[in-house]
């Protein structure tokens, strides 16, 4: 039962989150009031803080397979949860400290409900095979960082594991951020897809605010974001590059629009929401995979990153016409896709009379809206109320997110 209690002091709340491109760690200090449609916060600090780069490599390594030893991967979780802490501790510089963290940490390896361990190639078929033998009925999603490090360090009481709760009743444990989307980014009249671009791509169909609107979301991932397209700049620059600033290199290109619709037949993309995604799919061994296909077509470097980058704005607006019950009227970028002025380009031209906007321009932060979001979550868990969105993660019901670690300060 939600609490009916209103809430007028405002709680001070950092975010954390680092996404699947393993940027860096995005912080938000947030002042938060209300619970949820009179919901309200004021963003008093964003910023992102770099991985140092060996630890960079070391996360992308496990994300990517690398065999490690238990020992291991202690270390790396407890050297990510010190570099959230580190995160935490210098968002607040200038300003009254924070009363709680919400830290969704790293995703290092992620395994939607009814799988077990499958890659798939962009040509293969596996997703539409019935759930075999060897399947599991429950999710695997494993974030590191680890919360009751976080709250040891910043003596600030923290909520971590935000995707476990939703995965043990069933669900994807993703996306997460949809609920909290409905209640700051709805309008009383317009549809709204809230489509962000972080290393993977994820969208929040949300209807105009009428009769039961909140059971009509609908929210899945889309499929590739910056993930696969840093992963192409890197190989193509010989690791001169790490990311197609404004996607001008993209832009310099041509895309080979049949390799776009022969990508397109891979199976995920036809696969029926609830549903997610992470570099299990779309990381190295896809790439390599887009690059192979590309040979027969003899395309330069630019020309490849043009149809990569077409391939993420294919698939976006693919998604749209296959599974959202009617278009919406507005898009709302997020995330660091919303940057690349490009690939905003291509949305626009593939979406015809839609307009495509940033969050920005509705007055929600664009570059740190997933920060706020696990702010956002991180309060509710705190006050009691649910975090998920039983359209969103497929969950049977709504439930409480996050684990709760207190400080000893």
């Amino acid at each position: 039962m939600h609490p009916t209690e209103e809430v007028a002091v405002p709680t001070r709340v950092i975010g954390l989150i680092s996404g699947t491109s393993v940027d860096g760690i995005d912080a938000a200090l947030v002042d938060i009031s209300g619970t949820e449609l009179d919901l309200k916060l004021e963003l008093l600090a964003g910023f992102t803080y770099p991985y140092p780069a060996e630890l960079r490599e070391r996360i992308l390594a496990v994300g990517a397979g690398a065999a490690i030893s238990m020992a291991e991967l202690a270390e790396i979780d407890d050297a990510i949860a010190q570099v959230f802490a580190q995160a935490a501790q210098n968002i607040q510089i200038g300003h009254q400290p924070a009363t709680l963290i919400g830290s969704h940490g790293q995703t290092v390896y992620h395994r939607p409900p009814g799988e077990k361990g499958k890659k798939m190639t962009p040509n293969s078929s596996s997703a539409k095979r019935p759930a075999s033998a060897n399947s599991t009925p429950l999710g695997y999603s494993l974030q590191l960082g680890r919360g009751e490090l976080i709250a040891h360090l910043t003596g600030i009481t923290t909520v971590s594991n935000f995707r476990v709760a939703d995965i043990a009743i069933g669900g994807h444990g993703a996306p997460l951020v949809p609920r909290v989307d409905a209640y700051l980014l709805s309008h009383p009249e317009e549809g709204r897809c809230i489509q962000n671009i972080g290393g993977i791509g994820n969208v929040a169909y949300i209807p105009p605010q009428h009769g039961d609107w909140l059971s009509k979301i609908r929210a899945w991932d889309t499929g590739p974001g910056n993930s696969l397209l840093d992963l192409a700049v890197e190989h193509l620059s010989a690791g001169a590059k790490t990311y197609d600033e404004n996607g001008n290199w993209a832009a310099s290109g041509t895309p080979c629009h049949p390799l776009v619709e022969q990508w397109l037949h891979q199976d995920y993309f036809h696969l029926p929401p609830p549903k997610s995604t992470g570099r299990e799919l779309f990381g190295v061994a896809y790439l390599h995979q887009c690059l192979k296909d590309a040979q027969a077509y003899q395309l330069n470097a630019a020309d490849i990153l043009a149809t990569l980058t077409e391939l993420t704005a294919a698939s976006i607006v693919h998604s749209y016409r296959t599974f959202l019950p009617k278009m919406p009227q507005r898009v709302l970028l997020c995330g660091g896709g919303s940057r690349n002025l490009h690939l905003k380009r291509r949305l626009e031209l593939l979406l015809g009379s839609i307009p495509v906007l940033t969050t920005d321009e509705v007055g929600l932060s664009a570059d740190f809206k997933e920060a706020i979001a696990f702010a956002v979550l991180a309060y509710w868990r705190h006050l009691g109320i649910p975090g998920n969105l039983p359209t969103a993660t497929g969950a049977p019901k709504e439930v409480l997110l996050g684990e709760i670690h207190q400080s000893q300060s």
